[in-house]
């Protein structure tokens, strides 16, 4: 594959799923600790179902990881993804686009 389908493809993949609300509110939970599906859902007054469905979505982009503890499922930010965020204080560039998690969601 050349390498700028390799870079629209991941840049593509990361759009459609920080595009959504509770994908974005999700991320934001996460860069502070590592937290359970459970966690999660009360944080964000969201069901159990959603929270999973939202975390399957990140997880594809490679924003974050999934871990079974015991019965629990746990959430963290991909080590790629927060060293990306961590190398630009907290913002992630596409190129066509950037996106700041310092700055409350509009």
């Amino acid at each position: 594959m050349p390498p700028t389908k390799v870079k629209s493809d991941r840049c593509v993949g990361m759009l459609k799923a920080l595009a959504d609300e509770s994908r974005w509110d999700m991320v934001r939970a996460l860069l502070g600790r590592e937290m359970s599906v459970s966690q999660l859902g009360e944080q964000l007054d969201m069901p159990q179902p959603n929270v999973s469905k939202h975390l399957r979505v990140l997880r594809e982009a490679g924003i974050v990881v999934t871990a079974r503890a015991g019965k629990e499922v746990r959430g963290s930010i991909a080590p790629a993804f927060r060293a990306e965020l961590s190398r630009n204080k907290n913002r992630l560039d596409l190129g066509c686009c950037s996106f700041d998690f310092n700055s409350p969601r509009r």
